[in-house]
């Protein structure tokens, strides 16, 4: 078992959750049961299940849920892109959001390879 409030790749994730949660307050209204609870779940997501990953007994487990991880960066990858387009985020917060997910998602990759090699 290891202590997942260590990693870096948690760590980074989990800042990126408090982003996607401040910045989803300023969306309009009648997206919060749709665009805005996507988000804020998908981003959640990912350290949600780094963590629930390193609480498991095996490599092969915690690397399953890194890969669940990864599948959830993308999602909100997606709907950071949706959210420019439709107005409800700014150039620059898209910018900042997206190299935030970019960066977690090439920390995931990094360790899922170590993990899966180990």
């Amino acid at each position: 078992m290891r202590n997942f409030k260590k990693l870096s790749v948690w760590q980074k994730s989990h800042q990126l959750t408090l982003a996607i949660y401040k910045s989803t307050t300023f969306y309009p209204k009648e997206e919060m049961y749709g665009l805005t609870n996507q988000m804020r779940r998908s981003a959640a997501s990912v350290p949600s299940n780094i963590a629930e990953g390193c609480g498991r007994n095996t490599q092969s487990q915690l690397a399953h849920f890194l890969n669940i991880g990864m599948g959830s960066a993308s999602e909100l990858e997606y709907q950071l892109i949706l959210s420019k387009d439709l107005g409800f985020i700014n150039d620059q917060i898209f910018k900042e959001q997206t190299m935030q997910v970019t960066e977690v998602k090439r920390m995931l990759t990094s360790l899922h390879q170590k993990v899966s090699s180990d």
